[in-house]
């Protein structure tokens, strides 16, 4: 892939931005005339996707962050904003998750590493984009959050992560009355299975009822062009939520 245009003069930094979702969202931002930040624990990833975008070093950007660390997001801010001058989106993408268990054999550190990262990270990553958005000229911006089908409905065994979602819902909707009187934006989207971007096939998925079953996957392509709508909204509109998802993939009345 090589850039597109001269760029449309915006700002994006995108956590999570070395591999999978992440990756595929900085490339279309990228493809669409942002600049792009990636922030992420890997550098060689980061690199990686800097060399898949081909782009101009003035566009694309790699900055090694851990999200869970509140002094590295704010040198990531700054070096952003005085890279490219503003920030006018976060995505805050990046996530963990843990294998599936019953509640009783969930081990502790597992816990903590999902609510750290899910949580606190974006936590604190929107934190610092509202301190830059609300203090630049102009004033404002986007933040859109990663989300999931499991904020609004469960699947069996995975209390961490669900958890940490319907958090991400609560932080979405924090953010957005909070953002207000700042010209700051916050939505969420909520993306059910998308297809492994290595090929691989999809793993089967506990059901409600404790049957596994294969699910129906979308192409990353379909997060990204939703991903892109949401961005390219002008600053008095917002998609506040927005799901996507396979037709058949069981989310309402999934149990």
């Amino acid at each position: 892939m090589t850039a597109g245009a001269e760029g449309n003069g915006k700002v994006a930094i995108v956590t999570g931005g070395g591999s999978g979702i992440g990756r595929a969202s900085a490339l279309a931002l990228l493809e669409a005339g942002w600049s792009v930040a990636l922030a992420g624990r890997r550098k060689e990833a980061l690199e990686e996707t800097v060399g898949l975008a081909g782009a101009d070093p003035h566009r694309m950007t790699a900055v090694p962050t851990d999200i869970r660390n509140p002094d590295e997001v704010a040198a990531l801010f700054r070096s952003v904003s005085q890279l490219f001058g503003r920030v006018d989106l976060l995505f805050n993408n990046a996530g963990a998750a843990t294998l599936r268990r019953p509640i009783a054999d969930v081990p502790f550190e597992d816990w903590t590493r999902v609510m750290d990262t899910t949580v606190t990270g974006t936590f604190l990553c929107a934190q610092e984009a509202f301190r830059t958005m609300r203090s630049q000229s102009p004033m404002g911006g986007r933040i859109i959050n990663n989300g999931a089908p499991s904020a609004h409905s469960p699947r069996p065994n995975s209390i961490a992560y669900t958890t940490a979602k319907h958090a991400v819902l609560g932080l979405t909707r924090a953010l957005s009355l909070d953002g207000r009187q700042y010209g700051i934006a916050c939505g969420q989207i909520d993306v059910g299975n998308v297809a492994p971007v290595d090929g691989s096939p999809q793993p089967p998925a506990m059901q409600a009822d404790g049957t596994m079953a294969v699910e129906a996957t979308i192409p990353v392509a379909r997060f990204t062009e939703a991903l892109l709508l949401m961005a390219s909204m002008p600053l008095d509109t917002n998609v506040q939520f927005l799901t996507v998802l396979p037709t058949t993939m069981p989310f309402i009345g999934r149990g």
